[in-house]
C-alpha cells in the first residue's frame, strides 16, 4: 500500500516565499520610517519652546 503523491514544485514554493518574504521586509521597512519621521517630528516641536518645556509655567 504505496501512496504516490506529486513532487512539491520547489520554484513555486520558493518564489511564493520570496514574494512573502520581500512583502514583510517592505512593510517593515515602511513602518521603521514612519517610527523615525514621527520622533523627528515629536523632537523638533519639543525643541520649538525655549526650555523644551510645553507647559506655560508663566502665571500673570
Amino acid at each position: 500500500m504505496t501512496s504516490k503523491t506529486p513532487p512539491r514544485p520547489t520554484q513555486a514554493q520558493g518564489s511564493s516565499r520570496d514574494d512573502r518574504l520581500k512583502a514583510a521586509l517592505k512593510a517593515n521597512l515602511a513602518r521603521r520610517k514612519a517610527q523615525a519621521r514621527s520622533r523627528k517630528a515629536a523632537q523638533t516641536t519639543d525643541t520649538d519652546t525655549p526650555s523644551g518645556n510645553t507647559k506655560n509655567t508663566d502665571k500673570e
